[in-house]
């Protein structure tokens, strides 16, 4: 199960960070030039948050059946040591169900206010700190606590 769910979460990670871009610029430019709130906008909150949440289903699946995580528990001694290990074991999961916990409360605010330039400023907050969170989590080719591929291939 670990290794066809691999692909898959690495995937939906590009789903996550293109939705939630488009979300975080299109709040960006209704702050800046009053533009209105759309319904693609509401979608793409709601697709944003939505994709959010399967993506951590399926990282907390893979972080149940991980190697590395298998072996942090069974020795955290000896897993503090190696970089790799650490980051997969506390920072990445922590700071990925972080952001997945803003994602959630700025879409809900958001959903529930009337005004436009209400909801374009509370999503670029929540989002754009929740975009931060996520960059800094994501284990980049050129992260040097943990590198991984761009893309997994199925």
């Amino acid at each position: 199960m670990y290794e066809t769910l691999l692909p898959y979460h690495s995937f939906i990670r590009w789903l996550v960070l293109l939705a939630l871009l488009y979300s975080v610029v299109s709040a960006l430019l209704g702050v800046v030039k009053g533009k209105p709130y759309t319904k693609l906008d509401n979608v793409m909150r709601s697709v944003t948050s939505g994709l959010s949440h399967v993506q951590l289903l399926i990282g907390m699946t893979l972080y149940m059946k991980s190697p590395l995580i298998k072996f942090f528990f069974k020795d955290t001694h000896q897993g503090l040591k190696y970089a790799d290990i650490t980051f997969f074991s506390l920072y990445h999961i922590g700071m990925m169900m972080t952001s997945v916990v803003l994602l959630t409360i700025g879409a809900a605010k958001a959903r529930r206010l009337t005004e436009a330039a209400d909801k374009h400023k509370t999503i670029l907050v929540w989002f754009g700190i929740a975009l931060i969170v996520i960059f800094l989590a994501i284990p980049w080719p050129f992260n040097p606590f943990a590198s991984r591929p761009l893309l997994r291939s199925f």
